[in-house]
Order: C-alpha cells, then structure tokens, then sequence
C-alpha cells in the first residue's frame, strides 16, 4: 500500500509541474492561416524564446450551433500535432486560443453550453494541447446584463463560466493533471469597469473572478484600446509607458465597480500584452524603450518612467511575464526588427526562455494518451532505459533505446507509469489505455 501511494504522490507532483506555465513567460499568438503581411510560419520554427504559444483559434460551426471547430489551414492534422509535440518535447506549453476578433460566442441556451464543452474537450485531446485560452471579444457570453462581479446576472457568462469549468475537469479526469488557462480580455472588458458596469464595460471581471484559482495568466489587451482610467483616477492613452504601467497595475491592485469590487490578482498571473509592431494592432504599440521603462518599473527594478505612481512602491517582482500579437508579426521586418518584441522581453527579464540542455535532457513525451494500445515515447537523450508499471508498481515491460523515438504496444485497460531513465535521472509520465 505504501508502494502505491508513493507512485500516486510521485505521478501527482510530476503531473502538476507539467502543468505550470513557464516562469517568466513569454507568450505569443500564433496564426493558423496565410497573410502576406505577417507571413505563416511553421509551428517548430518559431524563435526559441517564446515558451508559451497560443494557436489562434478555436471558432464556431455558426453564429448560432457552439459546435467548435479548428482545422489547421496549411498543413495536415498529423503534421501540426507532431510539430506540437516537438514544442512540447522541449519544455514549451502549446493553447489553443478560442474566439479572435471577428468571432462572436453565445451559450444562452444549455444546447450551445453542451456543444461547446464537447468539441473543445474532442479537440484539446485530438491535438494534445496543453491548455485554452480565452480570446472572445464579441456575443453574449461577455456581456454584463446585471447582476455584479461575484453573482453575474447573464445566462450566456454563467454557461460560458460553467463550460470553463466543466471542460477542465474532462481534461484532469483523463490527463490527471491541470489543463492551463489563460485570457486576453480587451480592456474595455476588465479596466473598463472602472468607468461603468454593463454591456462589455467590465464584461470579463465576473468571468475572470469565478475562474480566479484556475487562471494561469491574465494578459489584457494593451491595445486598440483607446484611453482607460487608472486606479488613481487619471486617463491614461494606450501606446505610452504609462498606460501600461497604470493599465498593468489596476488588474494587479483591483479596483471597484458599480458591480462590486474587483479584487486583483497575484503579480505571477499576469502578464503585459502589446503588439509586436506598429502594424499588428490598430493602435497601442509602444516602442522597446518605453516598454522597458515600464516593465522595470512595475517590477520594482527601474525609475518611474511617466506621470504614473505606482499604489504599491516596491512593485511587482513575480510578473509573469509579456504577451504579444503576434509571433507571426514579431517574425518581419516591415514594421520594426525580426523578433524584436522577443528581444525586448529577453533584455527585461534578464534571461532567454530557451530550455536549459540539463532541463532537456529529462525530456519525455508520450503520444497518443489516452492510447488504445500502440503509444510512442519521444525522448530527447539517448540511450535510455524505458519501463512500464501499473499503479500497483508491477513491472509490465522493460526495454533499452538509442532511438529518440520508440513506439510499444500494451494489451490491457488500465493507467500506467512510464519511466525513462538516462545518465542524467529519470522521468516519469502517466499513460492511460483504454481499448
């Protein structure tokens, strides 16, 4: 029993690191479509430095079947879940993000509701995603139509909340472990609620408190903004260190609404979202310089850049990191250098998100999971020995490698531990077969 419980605890803390986001992240969108502006790239090739990519998006079959659909644009289905576990198999964390600009959802009714859990709990498993993130900026379902922050009153945001919930448990109830969530709320939909508290002034703040211990990381929008009001009651203009500052901190501090208050959350979730250059939004970029003096400033590492004054002097050192729109247009050189936003975040952060080659080398990937018997093990160091054992700890096969990749086959039903063990330690990972 004691044996058992050991590989229970051992599998659980393994599971719960897989799930972290990186820390600091780097997070970038990237598209799943051609643009001659900001051309496709594929998906293991992008710059190194971003640890946290989120494939842009998820959408409806129609304004009115929550059916989700994503099918990948330029290559097949098998060749983009491989280049995602290629990602995967280095330490980085692959999203699929939901919504966009020109999508609009709607769970009004329990149909909508249902269909939406469904094919995004068929999806995130298909692709073997690592988490979700919430980019709706249109329908119902972020809308305040009373009601208040703790207690919203609108049938679609309660459904889309539920949906949240429900689809993560599907995914912990098959992975055993947290599927990461993130959103990128406009800021007319968070900061927005300062000023009014209804339609999509503030619209995300019930979303957001009710999935506030699931949250990976909040990154609003910094842009195609307009101005927004900070805590300290001043009007703040997106595309200046001051926005981002002022911006950055109310989500940080909290603030109240006419629909309670909303209070902030932990510096380690949140992140600050910017276009990677003056072309990728219609309006908020900020050049590096000033993103800098920002970021070091809300950190507590550099001087007050503008008219802002931080409400908590010795900043916020665990900021998770940045996000940007877009990989894709970080990757030109139209409209500001190659990876030029990946570039700024490495000088403020102090560090490349590269994985270490000690981190690297501990690297196991096991695919497909759930299986119905024939799985695949990727590895990043070789020789190594591989084995497998059932919960009880009953050694089921055993093998040695010198291939990176090595497909098994196991006969029976059941959860199982698979081990990886080189020179450097060993791995675990969790397998699930279900024939």
């Amino acid at each position: 029993m004691k044996k058992l419980f050991t590989l229970i605890a051992l599998t659980f803390v393994i599971s719960m690191c897989k799930a972290q986001i990186p820390n600091p992240a780097l997070i970038g969108y990237w598209h799943n479509w051609t643009d001659a502006n900001a051309p496709y790239i594929q998906l293991d090739a992008i710059d190194s430095r971003y640890n946290v990519i989120e494939i842009a998006f998820a959408v409806p079959t129609s304004p009115s079947d929550m059916t989700m659909l994503f099918t990948p644009e330029v290559v097949s289905q098998s060749v983009l879940i491989t280049k995602i576990q290629a990602l995967q198999s280095q330490g980085k964390k692959v999203l699929l993000s939901i919504g966009g600009a020109t999508t609009s959802i709607d769970l009004t009714t329990t149909i909508n509701k249902n269909a939406f859990i469904n094919s995004m709990t068929t999806i995130i498993n298909t692709y073997g995603f690592d988490g979700i993130d919430i980019d709706i900026e249109n329908g119902n379902s972020i809308l305040i139509s009373g009601g208040t922050i703790a207690a919203p009153g609108n049938i679609a945001q309660v459904n889309l909340i539920d949906a949240i919930k429900q689809i993560m448990a599907n995914y912990h109830a098959s992975h055993a472990h947290k599927l990461l969530l993130t959103m990128a709320p406009e800021t007319a939909y968070v900061q927005g609620g300062q000023s009014a508290f209804g339609n999509i002034w503030g619209g995300y703040l019930p979303i957001i408190h009710a999935l506030r211990d699931s949250l990976d990381v909040l990154q609003v929008q910094l842009y195609n903004s307009g101005s927004m009001y900070g805590i300290d009651g001043g009007i703040y203009t997106q595309g200046t260190a001051d926005f981002i500052v002022a911006m950055t901190e109310a989500v940080l501090h909290g603030f109240s609404t006419s629909g309670g208050m909303f209070v902030g959350l932990p510096a380690n979730k949140v992140a600050v979202g910017l276009p990677a250059c003056s072309s990728a939004a219609g309006g908020g970029f900020v050049d590096s310089a000033s993103v800098k003096a920002a970021i070091k400033y809300l950190r507590g590492t550099g001087t007050q850049p503008g008219v802002y004054v931080l409400s908590n002097g010795s900043g916020y050192p665990s900021l998770r990191g940045m996000m940007t729109w877009s990989i894709n247009w970080d990757a030109v050189s139209t409209c500001a250098s190659v990876y030029q936003y990946a570039t700024t975040y490495e000088h403020i952060f102090g560090v490349t998100t590269d994985i270490s080659n000690a981190v690297a080398s501990y690297s196991l990937t096991v695919y497909p999971n759930p299986t119905q018997g024939q799985f695949t093990i990727s590895l990043l160091s070789v020789p190594a020995e591989i084995s497998v054992t059932d919960m009880l700890g009953q050694q089921i096969l055993k093998t040695q490698t010198t291939e990176k990749t090595t497909t098994l086959q196991l006969d029976s039903n059941g959860v199982y531990i698979v081990y990886m063990k080189t020179k450097e330690g060993t791995t675990t990972r969790k397998l699930i077969v279900t024939r």
